[in-house]
């Protein structure tokens, strides 16, 4: 079995989109990253294969701009597998597709029980590929030749799952369905970032008192920081839980932080002096946080009994009604509706709650066209029947 070479020289990268560019039908795109390991999203191996023209392993570090390659392919169908999860990263380097087809989209479109690559590709092609690799640090230097075969073969068997996923698709009258949904995910926009990140602190809900929440944020601030500059994902260095640790006990001393057991990370100690004069930032700010601040999120569905009674009471037969309409559809239903979308829609509906206002609230709130039509209708006579309801039970205890 030959090596994989890594392409790594502008030089390289003018070879390889030469034959690329020679070869034919729609390219497989696939990129590695080091998440866990490293702070950034960027990648640390991009892979491109295309019939006639064969596999390529990119290191996207000291190439940089692959403008080129964007110049070659970017009017190809590109292939790939949960895009949403690699456009980012690819984008950063230049290349951002005009058409995509995504395999595990279109694996749930079709119903499929397991989506992951691996059961696509024996599933559609009965081949079994290995998954050893998948959590692995792609930052490392040389990248090992077992991760190097693991990696091409995420891309070579693309093309072929692509054909066979398409004829599946269109059996099941579900294609246009389908190019609806890949192009959402080429529009989706990143979601902004949070006004302040650090309340997303995994064990932050047991942090009590403004001032305990001013040291959690300040040594959360002091640990971005820190892996900004080294580029090594913050839960290395000190996990949340020990920074919550802190924020909870609020240690006297530095002496008392670097006995603290809890306060653990590769960095808690060689970096002790930058955390403690983040404890003591946090302690002598006058900019405290607020304990509680208001967010534009809907509380959780099975308080809604007592939290609204009318909104539980059209949610109720919704789901009921989008459950069937989704396996009828012989999909999830969280492809046929986005959850959020149903619960949005039923908290505060259109009023009138006629089928158009729920398509308009739908279509508002992101559906795409292929949803409202499948369920826009059956969401207004789940909400008519909820309010019948009401209504019956009014008249009975009157």
């Amino acid at each position: 079995m030959a090596d994989y070479q890594v392409i790594d020289s502008r030089d390289g990268l003018a070879d390889a989109v030469d034959a690329i560019a020679s070869g034919t039908g729609p390219v497989a795109v696939d990129a590695e990253r080091a998440s866990g390991f490293r702070y950034s999203q960027r990648a640390y191996l991009i892979q491109v294969f295309r019939r006639d023209a064969g596999t390529f392993l990119f290191d996207p570090p000291p190439i940089g701009d692959f403008a080129p390659l964007q110049r070659a392919i970017g009017g190809e169908e590109w292939i790939l597998h949960a895009a949403s999860q690699d456009l980012a990263c690819l984008r950063e380097v230049g290349l951002d597709p005009a058409r995509i087809f995504d395999t595990e989209l279109g694996a749930r479109l079709l119903g499929r029980p397991k989506v992951g690559l691996a059961a696509v590709v024996e599933d559609l092609l009965g081949i079994t590929l290995a998954k050893e690799h998948s959590a692995a640090d792609w930052s490392t230097r040389p990248i090992p030749q077992s991760w190097l075969r693991y990696a091409a073969l995420d891309v070579e068997h693309l093309v072929d799952v692509r054909e066979r996923m398409g004829d599946a698709l269109d059996a099941a009258d579900k294609q246009a369905i389908a190019a609806e949904e890949f192009q959402a995910v080429l529009e989706r926009e990143a979601k902004p970032a949070p006004a302040e990140p650090w309340r997303r602190l995994s064990g932050i809900h047991g942090v009590r008192g403004q001032r305990a929440l001013a040291v959690a944020r300040a040594l959360w601030t002091a640990r971005d920081e820190y892996a900004r500059d080294t580029d090594i994902a913050p839960g290395r260095l000190v996990p949340d839980a020990a920074i919550v640790s802190v924020a909870k006990t609020m240690p006297e001393s530095k002496r008392a932080l670097a006995e603290l057991r809890t306060f653990t990370g590769r960095a808690s100690r060689t970096e002790i002096d930058r955390w403690w004069a983040a404890i003591e930032s946090g302690r002598s700010t006058t900019d405290l946080p607020a304990v509680r601040v208001p967010a534009d999120t809907l509380p959780p569905a099975r308080a809604w009994s007592t939290r609204n009674p009318e909104a539980d009471a059209r949610l109720k037969p919704a789901r009921r009604a989008l459950l069937e309409v989704a396996e009828a559809m012989e999909m999830p239903v969280e492809n046929l509706l986005t959850p959020e979308y149903l619960r949005r829609v039923a908290w505060d509906p259109p009023e009138p709650a006629t089928t158009d206002a729920i398509a308009a609230a739908l279509v508002d709130l992101g559906a795409r066209e292929w949803q409202v039509a499948a369920t826009a209708q059956r969401i207004a006579d789940a909400f008519v029947e909820a309010a019948q309801a009401d209504d019956a039970a009014v008249t009975a205890g009157s």
